[in-house]
């Protein structure tokens, strides 16, 4: 069963995480919190959608699996 509010959590965190890292990026000036809390951010809404996108998979790979054995 996919789980639509938690995955809109970890998209959100997704696109603040990208768009901080494209804020320090295009800015003049550099700092240092921006792309390790941007970087920190993404990581976590791509860890976390991965492991939500592979539990709402498990189980097709288990029928494809009985699909191969026979």
């Amino acid at each position: 069963m996919i789980n639509t509010k938690r995955q809109a959590i970890y998209t959100a965190f997704i696109i603040v995480g990208a768009a901080l890292i494209i804020y320090d990026l295009t800015g003049e000036s550099e700092n240092v919190y921006f792309k390790i809390g941007g970087l920190v951010i993404l990581m976590i809404g791509l860890y976390n959608s991965t492991k939500q996108w592979a539990s709402d998979n498990n189980k097709d790979n288990d029928q494809d699996e009985s699909e191969d054995g026979q």
